[in-house]
């Protein structure tokens, strides 16, 4: 298990893949947007330093990972591979960059567990059909609207105003904690009955109610207190995260954000006594999660964990698994399908070990030897399309 308050540095694909399976209660993400901008936050601010590009071609992409989600989840395969005749090779990098990542979040989750996806309406479509596949359709609990009042206006569109967070389940027994939001009388309550209890709102908008939150949240861009702000370009205020974590966690539980930026779901589960472990590429989120616990919590001296590494695999490789393999592939070959015995198949990585691939149960086939020779360092994908052409497997 990975220890409270650690910031990783690096890749979150080769980092969530040396955790162990269901070890994470909560993974809140606020990925790339496939925005087609770039983004910096402002020279002299908190933040300065972070810039990312939001625009995705087939080079930023390990090929592999199409062959890993074509073995795993053929349906998501055949929707990346629509994407791409609808929408073009850009949607379709982007696509398999997040759908690997969502499957291994998909395996650190308990049980128990919930995933928020925070994305905007560029690519929301696309993602929600990527989580049915990897989650369930059945496990798709909420589309959350994030309403706001800032961005600009437009004479040729609605002015765009919300942001989308999908919220999935790993199964039907999940933490769910109803939180409290205010309904003003007159205008989005109505009711007679005298023995509710109201409220004077201190800035003078009148009476309310307390009521369990709806599936829309207007929460302002970010608080008026400066603290909060550190520049980084596509920061998410706290009092989202502070939702999200109090309703579908509970104090000590573990929060995951792989995409943690300026982590502000760090800041959050730590101030809401929660564990948490945070991803970022570059090493800004580590010296800001610090900065910010200081500022804004006034804490010092936490240990905050910071690491470079990519944590061993903690899977293990079975002893029986050529037998384990046998049974579960029928005893045929993972490639062009023919039956064989078992001592006439040869045990290969899906995710070739020179690709990072790890050699564990779920990374491990059985193939034939002219499928693993002509596989070599390729993945599944360049597999299936030579037996096609090779006329040893149907379209």
């Amino acid at each position: 298990m990975l220890e409270n308050r650690t910031i990783f540095t690096g890749d979150n694909l080769d980092i969530m893949r040396g955790m162990e399976s269901a070890s994470v209660d909560l993974i809140y993400f606020d990925p790339p947007f496939n925005s087609k901008h770039n983004y910096a936050a402002p020279i002299g601010s908190q933040a300065a330093g972070a810039a990312f590009k939001d625009s995705w071609t087939w080079n930023d992409i390990d090929k592999t990972w199409q062959g890993l989600i074509g073995e795993s989840y053929p349906a998501l395969h055949n929707l990346i591979e629509t994407a791409e005749l609808l929408c073009g090779k850009s949607d379709k990098a982007y696509l398999v960059y997040m759908s690997v990542r969502i499957m291994e979040m998909h395996r650190v989750l308990r049980s128990t567990g919930s995933l928020y996806l925070h994305c905007d309406p560029t690519m929301s479509h696309s993602l929600k059909l990527t989580l049915d596949a990897v989650f369930g359709a059945n496990r798709f609990v909420n589309e959350i609207s994030w309403v706001y009042k800032s961005g600009g206006a437009s004479k040729r569109w609605f002015a765009k105003k919300h942001d989308t967070i999908f919220f999935y389940t790993k199964t039907e027994h999940y933490t769910f904690n109803p939180q409290k939001e205010k309904s003003y009388m007159g205008i989005d309550y109505n009711t007679g009955n005298k023995n509710i209890k109201l409220y004077d709102d201190r800035d003078g908008l009148g009476k309310y109610t307390l009521v369990n939150s709806k599936d829309w949240w207007h929460i302002g861009m970010l608080a008026t207190s400066a603290k909060e702000r550190t520049g980084y370009p596509t920061q998410k205020p706290l009092e989202i995260l502070r939702r999200v974590i109090k309703t579908s966690s509970n104090e000590g539980d573990t929060v995951l954000d792989p995409f943690c930026g300026c982590a502000t779901t760090c800041l959050a589960a730590e101030e809401l006594k929660r564990q948490w472990i945070g991803i970022d590429i570059s090493s800004l989120a580590a010296n800001l999660i610090i900065q910010r616990l200081e500022n804004e919590l006034g804490l010092f001296g936490l240990g905050i964990h910071h690491r470079k590494d990519i944590p061993p695999p903690v899977e293990k490789r079975s002893k029986d698994i050529r037998h384990i393999l046998y049974h579960e592939q029928n005893g045929q070959c993972a490639g062009c399908k023919d039956s064989r015995p078992i001592q006439k198949l040869e045990t290969d990585h899906i995710i070739p070990q020179s690709k990072r691939g790890i050699d564990t149960d779920s990374n491990l086939q059985l193939l034939c030897s002219w499928c693993n020779r002509t596989k070599g360092n390729g993945d599944m994908a360049y597999l299936k399309k030579r037996l096609l052409e090779e006329g040893l497997m149907n379209d």
